[in-house]
């Protein structure tokens, strides 16, 4: 093993001049889309990331290796994979260490752009606190990792399949920045509004970037949350949506999914019960994430090689 970390030509050249580089999540090419769509998406976020000025870094286990960038093989080796694993901090040693393979979440996905010097890292939505957490003490693990990883997340606020209150005060509680991209409310992944104030807002790329920048600075430990509204036409209203959610949650606990499986089983009741709108507008706010982050990215490369 020559390092913990693969950096894809691509992905080197661009670390080695200084330029952007914008990380991505792949366990919505395992577990978020069906074949070949997943590769489709996966192809057109990186795309939207190029055309932004930043080069696009996916990140997942390949037989064992880390890898920060993926060539377009590799891309479709993992679209097709059967029994990829979903990989968090708990089990992507333990993958690498058995030689297999992994799609990265929102957790693992932070330390592996963390390991190849990446600042930004655009995804659909985190995960959180879920329903019923009192009982279960179901909590992803991507919230801690805020807390502990310099990396800005892009994403379309927390899966709205979760517990929201409860998760934006575990991020409170964590000292996570919890900011909302041109709007006061936090938005709700499919929904614009969650019907919650956001702790803070910012309107332009350039303030994020150099608050990611002052963190360091201050030596303030972990990353800061960009709570990006999906496009207004591609939106699922949060009044459309909750009774949807709803029926989603009870299926899943009158079928006793728990843990891990409980992300992938609802976001297919969901697009069960949408009709297939939900998925339309996870690929329409996952693309909308990652032209934001490209364009953090390409001011935190600007700050670093112009400083004011």
């Amino acid at each position: 093993m020559t390092g913990p970390i693969t950096l894809s030509p691509e992905v080197a050249e661009a670390r080695a001049n200084g330029a952007p580089i914008v990380a991505l999540e792949s366990t919505i090419i395992t577990h978020g889309m069906p074949w070949p769509q997943n590769l489709e998406v996966a192809r057109q976020v990186e795309t939207a990331i190029r055309e932004g000025g930043a080069t696009p870094a996916t990140i997942a286990v390949l037989d064992g290796t880390l890898y920060a960038g993926l060539t377009d093989d590799q891309l479709e080796t993992l679209a097709r994979a059967k029994h990829a694993a979903k990989l968090s901090r708990a089990d992507m040693a333990v993958c690498m260490a058995e030689g297999r393979t992994g799609s990265t979440t929102v957790a693992a996905t932070m330390i592996a752009a963390h390991l190849a010097d990446i600042d930004v890292f655009a995804t659909g939505g985190i995960g959180g606190v879920h329903r019923g957490a009192d009982q279960s003490f179901d909590i992803s693990a991507d919230l801690q990792e805020l807390s502990r990883t310099p990396v800005t997340v892009v994403a379309a606020g927390a899966k709205a399949i979760l517990d929201l209150p409860k998760t934006l005060e575990v991020l409170e509680t964590l000292g996570v920045p919890v900011i909302a991209y041109g709007q006061d409310q936090l938005p709700a992944f499919w929904s614009r509004e969650a019907g919650l104030r956001a702790p803070l807002r910012m309107d332009a790329p350039m303030p994020i970037a150099r608050a990611h920048l002052t963190r360091a600075a201050l030596g303030i430990g972990g990353g800061q949350l960009v709570a990006n509204p999906i496009p207004p036409e591609a939106e699922i209203p949060r009044e459309t949506l909750a009774p949807i959610v709803a029926q989603a949650t009870k299926d899943a606990n009158r079928h006793g999914i728990t843990g891990k499986g409980v992300t992938p089983y609802l976001l297919q009741r969901i697009f069960e019960l949408t009709d297939g709108r939900s998925l339309d507008a996870n690929i329409a706010l996952v693309l909308n994430n990652a032209r934001l982050a490209a364009a953090i990215a390409s001011e935190i490369s600007d700050m670093r090689t112009k400083p004011a």
